[in-house]
C-alpha cells in the first residue's frame, strides 16, 4: 500500500471583511456557524493588515465581502484575505461577493477604455480564489470573466414575492427601465403573471449618469407599475423612468433593485420622487442614514447561506437557479 489515508471530515469556515459585517453575521446565523475571528486594521498610510485567529489548514473557506463605498478599499481587503487563506493552506477558497464591484464596466463603449469587471475577476483569481458566489451581476457575461466556477444567484424571488403579496396583481404591470433589463423584467412577468412595459431611454455617453427618457412602450395608464433594475446608484435613471410612467397615467410606481448603492444625489432624488416605495435587498449596507420611510430592505442571507451549503456539501447550486425561473 502506498500513500496515507485520512479519516478527517470536511470543515466549513466563514470569514467576513469589514465592509458589511451585518450581512455576514446573518449568513453565519443561517448556516449555524460562527464567523472566524479576524484581526483587521488600517495602517497610518492606509495599508490594510489582516490575520485570522484560527487555523484554516485543509478547510473549505468562504470569504464574504460586499464591494461598497469606499469600493477600492474593500476590494483590496478581500484580495488580502484571499491571499492570507491561500498562504494558510486552505483546501478551497470561495469568494462571496453579494455586490460585485466595477460590474458596470463590463465592455468597451469607446476606444482606450478598460474592462474593469474583467480586471476584478482576474485579481480575485490571482489572489487565490477558486470560486465566486455573487448576486445579480449587471450583465450575465461577467460570469465568463472568471476562470473557474461562478454561482450567479438572483434576488428576483425575494423581491417579486414581496411585491406580489402587497399589490393587487390584476392592476400590476412590470416595467423595464431600459432595453437591457427586458429579459429580467420578463421573468418578473412570468412569476407575477403580469404584463410588460418598457421605458425607452437614451443615455448621454459623454456625461455620467445623464439620462433622457423618450417614451413608454406598453399600457401603464391606471396601472400599478413595478420598475425592476439590478442597481440604483445616483437614482437618475430610475426616477426619470418613474416620471415618464406617471406622465403616461400610471396610478402608482414601486421601484425594486437588488443593489441600493444610493450615492451622490440619490437621497434627494428618492425623497422628491412620487414613487411610493423603493425596495432593495441587503447586498449592501442598510441605507438607514438616508432617513427615508419609503425604503424597504429585504434580506438575501437565507439564499446565500443555502448556496454556501450546497457548494460545501457538493450539492447542486443549479437547483437554486431552476427554482428562480
Amino acid at each position: 500500500m502506498t500513500g496515507i489515508k485520512t479519516t478527517g471530515e470536511k470543515k466549513l469556515m466563514l470569514f467576513s471583511g469589514r465592509a458589511h459585517p451585518e450581512l455576514a453575521e446573518e449568513v453565519a446565523h443561517q448556516l449555524g456557524v460562527g464567523l472566524v475571528p479576524t484581526k483587521a486594521f488600517d495602517f497610518a498610510n492606509g495599508e490594510i493588515y489582516v490575520r485570522f485567529e484560527e487555523s484554516a489548514r485543509g478547510a473549505d473557506c468562504f470569504v464574504i465581502q460586499s464591494h461598497t463605498a469606499p469600493i477600492n478599499k474593500w476590494v483590496m481587503e478581500q484580495l488580502i484575505m484571499i491571499d492570507a487563506l491561500k498562504r494558510a493552506s486552505a483546501r478551497s477558497i470561495t469568494v462571496i461577493v453579494p455586490s460585485y464591484g466595477y460590474a458596470r464596466q463590463d465592455k468597451k463603449h469607446k476606444g482606450r477604455e478598460p474592462i474593469s469587471a474583467r480586471l476584478v475577476a482576474d485579481l480575485l483569481k490571482t489572489a487565490g480564489a477558486d470560486r465566486i458566489l455573487t448576486v445579480d451581476l449587471h450583465t450575465d457575461q461577467i460570469q465568463g470573466f472568471f476562470d473557474g466556477p461562478v454561482d450567479h444567484l438572483s434576488a428576483l424571488n425575494v423581491l417579486a414575492d414581496y411585491v406580489g403579496a402587497k399589490v393587487d396583481r390584476s392592476k400590476l404591470t412590470v416595467v423595464s427601465p431600459d432595453a437591457g433589463r427586458v429579459r429580467v423584467a420578463d421573468r418578473w412577468c412570468d412569476r407575477l403573471d403580469a404584463p410588460l412595459a418598457i421605458v425607452h431611454k437614451r443615455r448621454d455617453k459623454d456625461v455620467a449618469n445623464q439620462v433622457t427618457v423618450h417614451e413608454v412602450v406598453g399600457e401603464v395608464k391606471g396601472r400599478v407599475c413595478v420598475l425592476v433594475d439590478d442597481m440604483i446608484d445616483t437614482g437618475g435613471t430610475i426616477c426619470a423612468a418613474a416620471e415618464a410612467l406617471f406622465a403616461h397615467g400610471a396610478e402608482d410606481v414601486i421601484v425594486t433593485a437588488t443593489h441600493g448603492i444610493l450615492s451622490g444625489p440619490a437621497a434627494d432624488r428618492l425623497k422628491n420622487s412620487k414613487v411610493s416605495e423603493f425596495v432593495f435587498t441587503n447586498t449592501l449596507p442598510d441605507p438607514s442614514d438616508l432617513e427615508l420611510d419609503k425604503i424597504t430592505v429585504l434580506s438575501i442571507a437565507p439564499m446565500i447561506a443555502r448556496a454556501v451549503r450546497e457548494v460545501f456539501e457538493d450539492g447542486s447550486v443549479t437547483s437554486l437557479f431552476e427554482e428562480q425561473q
